[in-house]
C-alpha cells in the first residue's frame, strides 16, 4: 500500500526533491545549488535558473527514491512548490510532480513555499505541529504568523520593504563581499565589535509587529565613504553592527509578538536564521522569558524539498489536494 509523499521544489535557484512518510517522516532529500552559477552575476537570473531546473529535477528524483529504497508506485501522492518564486522556476517543479501525478494517477498537492519553512521547526521529534508564534525570515521574506493549526494562520507583521535577508545581501554587496551575502557578514561579524556603529532599528517602538530594514541599508551606504574596508577589523565591526542590528528587531517583534498572543512557543524558520548570532540571541532570550524555542534544523532552512514534503503530508492528512488545472503563483499568500 502506498505509504509516501513525493514532493519537488523549485521556487527559485535550488533545485531539490524529497520523500517523506505519511506521517510526515522525512526519509530521504536531495538538492541542487546553483549558487557558484550565480554568484557570478550577484544574485539569481531566472531564465538560467529555470533551465538548471530542467537539467537537475529529473536525476534527482531518481536519487531520493534509490535513497529511499521506494518506487513511484509506492508514492500515496505527489507534491510541488506552487508560490511564491519566480514563475519560470516554480512551472518546472509543479509541471514534473503533475505529470507523476498523472502517470500514477494518484493525487497532487500544491504547496505554499512559505507553509515549508512555517512548518519546518516541527520537524522530527518537535512534532506535532501546535499553537505557536513563528518568525520566518529569508532573503525575500521576513514575517511574524500565529499558528493556530495546520491550514489556519494569522499573520501578525511582515516587513514593509527589504527583507532581512536581503538587507543582509545588499549590504554584502555594498561592502565588496560575495554572493550570497549573509553567511559572508555572519562570520565577519563573529570577529566584530557590534556596538562599533549605531545603526538604526526600526519600529522597535514596544507595539508594531511590522519591519523595516531599508533604514539600515541606507545608513551603512552614507557611513561607508568614511571607513577603510581594507582593514579587516574595519571590516569586521562593520559587519558585527549590521548583524547585531538585525538580530535585535528580530527578536524583539518575536518576543513582543508572543506576549500580545499569549503564547509560549516560538518558532523560528527560514534561510536566514541559519546565522549564528541569530540562534545564540534567540536560545537566550527565550530561556530568559521562559518561552520554547523551536528551531528548523540549519540544513532545512534554506529551499528544500524536505519542508514542502513535510508540509503536505500534513495537509494530505486532512484529506487535501489540489486540482491539476491549479496554476503557480508568484505571489501566493501565505494567509487570505
Amino acid at each position: 500500500m502506498p505509504d509516501c509523499l513525493l514532493a519537488l521544489e523549485s521556487s527559485c535557484d535550488e533545485t531539490a526533491a524529497a520523500i517523506c512518510t505519511l506521517r510526515g517522516e522525512l526519509i530521504a532529500s536531495r538538492i541542487s545549488s546553483q549558487i557558484e552559477i550565480h554568484r557570478q552575476y550577484g544574485g539569481v537570473v531566472p531564465e538560467v535558473a529555470s533551465r538548471n531546473h530542467i537539467l537537475h529535477a529529473r536525476p534527482l528524483v531518481q536519487q531520493v527514491l534509490a535513497d529511499a529504497g521506494k518506487t513511484l508506485g509506492d508514492m500515496a501522492a505527489f507534491a510541488a512548490t506552487s508560490g511564491p518564486g519566480l514563475v519560470s522556476s516554480l512551472l518546472i517543479g509543479t509541471s514534473m510532480a503533475k505529470a507523476l501525478a498523472i502517470a500514477e494517477d494518484k493525487p497532487f498537492i500544491a504547496v505554499n513555499h512559505m507553509e515549508g519553512h512555517l512548518l519546518s521547526p516541527f520537524m522530527g521529534e518537535n512534532g506535532p505541529v501546535r499553537p505557536c508564534v513563528a518568525l520566518i525570515v529569508s532573503g525575500g521574506h521576513t514575517m511574524l504568523v500565529r499558528v493556530h493549526g495546520v491550514g489556519r494562520y494569522e499573520l501578525l507583521g511582515r516587513t514593509r520593504d527589504d527583507a532581512a535577508g536581503e538587507a543582509f545581501d545588499k549590504v554584502a554587496k555594498m561592502i565588496g563581499l560575495p554572493y550570497p551575502g549573509g553567511p559572508e557578514i555572519d562570520k565577519l561579524a563573529a570577529r566584530g565589535n557590534p556596538e562599533a556603529f549605531a545603526f538604526p532599528r526600526s519600529f522597535l517602538d514596544g507595539r508594531s509587529l511590522e519591519f523595516s530594514f531599508s533604514g539600515l541599508k541606507t545608513a551603512v551606504l552614507y557611513e561607508l565613504p568614511r571607513l577603510d574596508l581594507k582593514n579587516e577589523q574595519v571590516l569586521a565591526d562593520l559587519c558585527a553592527s549590521v548583524q547585531a542590528a538585525i538580530i535585535e528587531v528580530l527578536v524583539e517583534k518575536l518576543l513582543l509578538a508572543a506576549k500580545q498572543c499569549g503564547e509560549k512557543t516560538l518558532a523560528v524558520s527560514g534561510g536566514v536564521s541559519c546565522n549564528r548570532g541569530l540562534r545564540a540571541a534567540l536560545a537566550a532570550r527565550s530561556a530568559k522569558a521562559g518561552l520554547q524555542l523551536l528551531l528548523a534544523r540549519p540544513d532545512l532552512c534554506t529551499d528544500n524539498a524536505g519542508m514542502i514534503a513535510f508540509a503536505a503530508s500534513q495537509r494530505f492528512s486532512t484529506g487535501h489536494t489540489s486540482p491539476l488545472e491549479a496554476d503557480v503563483d508568484p505571489n501566493l499568500s501565505l494567509v487570505s
